[in-house]
């Protein structure tokens, strides 16, 4: 662990920061972060792993990945966040496979919980991790940029499994807006909508999940160029449940940009 990241932690005061951000629900966000801290930081890759198997998490990572050099093309020294990166499961799969064509990127990392960016920076060194909002990542920049050097705006941000655990899904999409460069890239992926009401208990989830057309319509508030749909092959299974996934591409073309 960098020494940068533990005196970090150390002058963390959650409570004040989430006041800054003006979080709503307060109360269910301690919950998310009492959740995650006590039953999950340390074992969440695996639980990860065993409701989508090796061969879907590796399907998600290859699709961000593959969206992520898409045109237009990042630059050489390309700024991405992972949003809501939690242990890092997915942060560290993409950027090795970026790292390999653009050495040169930056990747960064935000999450509510510390002890799962603990996870994360323990995985690879080089990715700059900290603690804020989904909703808010303008003002977790402003807030962390105290500590670390942090772009205010990114060439791309995705986020993986998630949006489910947002008390406000559709100001996220509106703070990825605020935090996407123009003529940058933003993905979101997550679960179909599913009834399986015991995964609040067992995942901490929020939210049951989405309805894609519903995510459609959130994201074309905020973005020009939205793209909704679900990915083939690949869906949650555990103890004979299953729910599928979507993955939502969305940009803000400039008017001269090649689409």
């Amino acid at each position: 662990m960098s020494t940068d990241f533990k005196n970090y932690l150390e002058q963390l005061q959650l409570e004040q920061l989430l006041e800054k951000l003006a979080a709503s629900n307060p109360k269910a966000l301690a919950k998310t972060v009492q959740h995650f801290t006590r039953k999950e930081a340390e074992k969440r890759d695996a639980i990860v792993t065993n409701y989508f198997g090796e061969c879907g998490i590796d399907q998600m990572v290859d699709a961000v990945t593959k969206l992520l050099f898409t045109k237009p093309p990042l630059p050489a020294n390309a700024k991405v966040l992972d949003l809501g990166a939690g242990s890092g499961l997915f942060t560290v799969k993409v950027a090795n496979k970026v790292h390999a064509k653009l050495p040169s990127a930056s990747f960064f990392a935000v999450d509510l919980t510390p002890a799962m960016l603990l996870s994360l920076i323990k995985k690879k060194a080089g990715i700059i991790a900290f603690v804020g909002i989904a909703e808010n990542i303008k003002g977790s920049i402003e807030q962390a940029r105290v500590y670390f050097k942090i772009p205010q705006r990114f060439d791309a941000i995705f986020s993986t499994l998630m949006l489910h655990h947002s008390t406000q899904p559709e100001k996220v999409f509106e703070s990825i807006k605020t935090a996407v460069r123009t003529n940058g890239k933003a993905i979101v992926i997550d679960l179909c909508e599913h009834g399986f009401e015991e995964f609040r208990t067992e995942m901490g989830d929020v939210h049951l999940s989405f309805k894609p057309e519903d995510i459609c319509r959130m994201a074309r508030k905020y973005f020009s160029t939205v793209k909704v749909e679900k990915m083939s092959g690949i869906c949650c299974k555990s103890s004979g449940r299953s729910a599928e996934i979507f993955i939502v591409t969305m940009r803000n073309p400039s008017q001269n940009s090649i689409i």
